[in-house]
């Protein structure tokens, strides 16, 4: 069991984790060695998330997603297998938590009328100090 809040966790068996070949420089190594870490998980059939969390997630993965609803994540930061498991699936808790999180309700409001009177008469104060700063000074 993967614990994403206090009160989610993901069960272990919702995670499939391939390992594969990883790109970029490292030389033979890289040729020779499947050291990346391809992790899929369900997020339509995940029986962890409830509806909203699951709508949440399905916006943020973004291009992570498949057509099918499954999440994909690739990690190759890491030279092992195990560090590059364990960051993959770092990344799924935490896109997970964020869908998580319920953002607060904003109420959206108006300046007062006072907060507008307040706001042109100090741009007017302003303007005031500008024009007097720009005229000529006078010869003596």
């Amino acid at each position: 069991m993967i614990p994403v809040t206090d009160k989610l966790a993901i069960e272990d068996d919702e995670i499939s984790i391939s390992f594969i070949r990883a790109g970029g420089p490292g030389g033979q190594n890289v040729n020779k060695v499947s050291t990346a870490a391809q992790l899929r998980f369900d997020a339509r059939s995940s029986p962890s998330l409830n509806a909203r969390i699951r709508e949440r997630l399905e916006r943020i993965a973004g291009s992570k997603l498949t057509k099918d609803g499954v999440i994909v994540i690739t990690a190759n930061r890491f030279r092992t297998q195990e560090a590059n498991r364990e960051d993959a699936v770092a990344r799924l808790v935490e896109m997970i938590a964020e869908a998580a999180h319920q953002p607060k309700f904003r109420v959206p409001t108006k300046p007062s009328r006072s907060a507008k009177k307040k706001r042109v008469d100090e741009k007017v104060k302003r303007g005031s100090i500008k024009k007097l700063r720009s005229g000529r000074p006078a010869d003596d």
